[in-house]
């Protein structure tokens, strides 16, 4: 059996290089009405805008409802962006379904001060 795994990448598009030193928080949503959030991962993005390893592989991937947290307003203001305050991007909060647990999701964030984007990459 393949086991599966969560990427993520954070591009920083105003600047066009990759988004080094984001915060990113994972959470699993539990509960009776699925906002119950429990920390998985708090990490921070690598040179490259990666992650140094899957946000969750393997036997802790599970299938199941999802929420990650991108702190781009902390990193634009990190590298001396231009911002209104408070910032129009701040948190970035994405929820999303993992359906099938055996494969690999990749959620990227192309991000800018004013506007962000994000797809089920390979």
């Amino acid at each position: 059996m393949t086991l599966g795994r969560l990427t993520t990448h954070v591009l920083d598009t105003a600047n066009g290089r990759p988004a080094a030193g984001v915060r990113v928080r994972l959470y699993a949503l539990e509960g009776p009405d699925g906002n119950t959030r429990r920390l998985l991962r708090d990490v921070m993005t690598n040179a490259e805008g990666r992650c140094d390893e899957p946000l969750i592989e393997g036997e802790h991937f599970l299938t199941g409802r999802y929420e990650v947290v991108f702190g781009a307003g902390a990193y634009f203001a990190s590298i001396g962006a231009i911002q209104e305050q408070p910032a129009f991007v701040d948190d970035v909060v994405l929820r999303f379904g993992i359906a099938n647990a055996a494969q690999h999701y990749h959620v990227p964030l192309l991000v800018s001060p004013w506007s962000y984007s994000t797809y089920r990459g390979s």
